[in-house]
């Protein structure tokens, strides 16, 4: 069993730069989108505007990140401290809440007894080939101990990783949540960020700052970097979708003329 807080060692490395699309959450607060690219699309109603945001964070001396590491100590009311090492690097905790939209895909079972007879064996064989899919529960959270030089396309990998997800880690990004003035902004992190440097320099209150894991948007998807099987798996999920949503659109412009045809009949005419 897994626990909360598993120690993460910085081996891990990806060259992957492209998503997978999912569906917007339908979340009743206000969310600002905005990338590591300083823009960002407003979105309420669906209004939309572009404006420019300085996201970066001034790199911290050696003296400043003592004083910081030191501050977000005495700020933390559990045991996940941050540690500063000796070359001036530190190691902490970061918390990582699941938003996935769409099921994910987990390695297929490990069958060790085998079936007698060339039948029984080629049965087992694609038993072993066959994947499972599943849906995260929504507000999933992991803890992660991570270093200040661990990236954030490390942290995605990892996260992964722990719950056993095979899924091209490229369909997924990691966004910095915050709230301000009764608004929630939410802010795609670029591969190369530093997840526990943003966690010291905003500190450790979750309102602050948080860490999520969603899919990546449609705009974003490279699909040259998916195989032959994933394709063919993402239009099967799309064909799904659509069929879906033409069902509902159906289902409800025929609730709207059934309750004109019940309004007609009960309308009468003078004389």
């Amino acid at each position: 069993m897994m626990r909360d807080c598993e120690r993460f060692e910085m081996t891990w490395g990806s060259s992957a730069s492209s998503g997978y699309c999912s569906q917007s959450d339908s979340e009743h607060e206000l969310e600002q989108f905005y990338t590591a690219r300083t823009s960002f699309r407003k979105t309420k109603k669906r209004k939309e505007k572009d404006e420019l945001v300085d996201w970066r964070k001034p790199e911290l001396s050696v003296s400043e990140t003592q004083q910081k590491v030191k501050e977000y100590n005495a700020q933390v009311n559990s045991n996940l401290f941050m540690v500063l090492n000796r070359d001036g690097s530190y190691t902490g905790f970061i918390k990582v809440q699941f938003k996935l939209a769409r099921p994910v895909s987990l390695p297929p079972p490990q069958i060790t007894s085998s079936s007698s007879g060339r039948d029984g064996g080629c049965r087992e064989h694609k038993a072993l080939k066959r994947g499972t899919s599943f849906y995260l529960p929504r507000d999933t959270v992991k803890h992660l101990h991570i270093s200040s030089s661990t990236r954030a396309k490390e942290v995605i990998q990892a996260l992964l990783k722990k719950f056993t997800v095979v899924d091209n880690p490229a369909k997924f990004s990691l966004f910095e949540r915050s709230e301000r003035q009764n608004q929630v902004y939410l802010r795609k992190l670029a591969d190369d960020e530093r997840p526990l440097f943003l966690r010291l320099c905003a500190g450790p209150n979750e309102k602050v700052l948080s860490l999520v894991l969603k899919e990546n948007e449609t705009g974003e998807v490279n699909w040259d970097a998916f195989s032959f099987p994933e394709l063919q798996n993402f239009l099967r999920i799309l064909q799904r979708e659509e069929e879906d949503h033409v069902r509902q659109i159906v289902r409800r412009f025929a609730l709207a003329r059934d309750k004109m045809k019940e309004a007609l009949e009960n309308f009468s005419t003078p004389g």
